[in-house]
């Protein structure tokens, strides 16, 4: 069950770390595009832990702890995530120009990258696990696999018509 939720947490956060590693609209200003972006992934932090503290009951401390770690996550994430929005613009320009051996060059570069974006938010995922009491490790237990559950159910749902 610990390996299913923090497989859980580390692909939720690995999914926000790649969709906040987006590369900016052609249309905004970079430094417009930087804080949209930070304010972007500050609030979704914000309803993360306010969710997690309500539904399981987190205290203030553990409140508190669950802040420092996530937060210290995205400060390590920050490089990681700019160099692949980097590598997602060169592969993008090496597509363009059918260069089959840069394409390979940055897709591998490009996974190794993510491996370090799990690894940073699966550490942070683990940590935080680890400050929760056996109760509230039950709790995300189940709603881990309510989560997954319903998820199952909206592929099917998609896939069946």
């Amino acid at each position: 069950m610990r390996n299913k939720l923090l497989t859980f947490i580390a692909t939720g956060a690995v999914g926000a770390g790649i969709a906040f590693a987006q590369a900016p609209a052609a249309s905004t200003a970079p430094s417009a595009q930087s804080s949209t972006t930070q304010r972007a992934h500050r609030d979704f932090l914000q309803r993360r832990l306010a969710r997690l503290t309500r539904q399981l009951n987190l205290t203030d401390a553990q409140h508190a702890q669950a802040k420092t770690i996530f937060m210290q996550a995205r400060d390590a994430a920050k490089p990681v995530s700019q160099q692949l929005r980097e590598n997602r613009m060169a592969l993008r320009a090496a597509v363009k120009a059918d260069n089959t051996g840069q394409i390979q060059q940055l897709a591998t570069a490009r996974g190794t990258l993510m491996g370090k974006m799990a690894t940073i938010y699966s550490d942070a995922a683990a940590n935080f696990y680890q400050t929760l009491t056996p109760a509230q490790r039950a709790k995300a237990d189940q709603l881990h696999q309510q989560f997954r559950e319903r998820g199952h159910e909206r592929f099917n749902q998609r896939n069946a018509g």
